[in-house]
């Protein structure tokens, strides 16, 4: 009896929630939200339904503690340093390497790649912020923002209102950027998909789309990095005008 206690006792161990959750992760990014069964993963697990069950209860409780456990990562980035810099030495025109706007910064590339690298959490992290804001995930990126936004000297009664504006652009543009790197079909892969786009922008009707067409072929070739970080440096700015004297 005390042996197959002991056994018990390892298999319970090496089967943590937090090696489902792994694995549950492995399993979204290879074949999305509908690949994630409860089959699937006891043949990844190489175990039963039941010791799976032991640690989640549902598929909607695998879904979040996986979006949790991804989000977290992506929270937990350090602001790049130039090679050799120490702490606080600045790196670039924004400043030191641990002011609060380049803690910002480094909060959203990480949402940003983390969304990019893990194509369903664009999803599952619209589907928290739209029906369970009040869950883990919406109000952990939101205090990570806020306090940062804080650090700006932004005033309070503008707190929320900066850091929701800060929010809204990073899910989206990185949402937005996801959809759009998997959004060719056709076979064409990602230059050929923009070169595509770049082209038929081209060919519109001079007088109505005149904005449009001188700056097609600027699509073509753009970093979607750059792009992005090029637009949290206008709400950033954006922030310190609005604010100039605590910002």
């Amino acid at each position: 009896m005390a042996t197959r206690t002991r056994r018990s006792q390892r298999r319970t161990e090496a089967l943590s929630r937090e090696r489902i959750v792994e694995a549950a992760v492995e399993l979204l990014d290879a074949a999305g939200e509908g690949g994630l069964t409860f089959r699937a993963l006891t043949e990844r697990l190489a175990t039963g339904p039941g010791a799976i069950y032991w640690h989640v209860e549902n598929k909607d409780e695998l879904l979040g503690a996986a979006t949790e456990t991804v989000v977290a990562a992506a929270l937990a980035v350090e602001p790049a340093r130039a090679p050799g810099s120490p702490t606080g030495a600045p790196d670039s025109p924004a400043g030191a390497p641990d002011s609060p706007r380049d803690e910002i910064r480094a909060v959203a590339l990480g949402l940003f790649e983390a969304i990019d690298e893990h194509p369903w959490l664009a999803t599952q992290l619209a589907t928290h912020l739209s029906r369970s804001p009040w869950g883990s995930v919406a109000p952990r990126i939101f205090e990570s923002l806020g306090r940062r936004v804080r650090a700006l000297g932004v005033p309070e009664g503008s707190w929320f209102v900066v850091t929701s504006a800060l929010m809204h652009y990073i899910l989206g543009a990185a949402g937005q950027n996801a959809t759009n790197a998997r959004a060719g079909g056709g076979g064409l892969d990602r230059d050929e998909f923009l070169d595509a786009t770049a082209t038929a922008w081209e060919e519109l009707d001079p007088d109505d789309y005149a904005f449009t067409r001188a700056v097609a072929y600027q699509m073509r070739g753009h970093d979607d990095r750059e792009q992005f970080l090029a637009g949290i440096d206008l709400v950033l700015t954006g922030i310190a005008a609005t604010h100039p004297s605590d910002a």
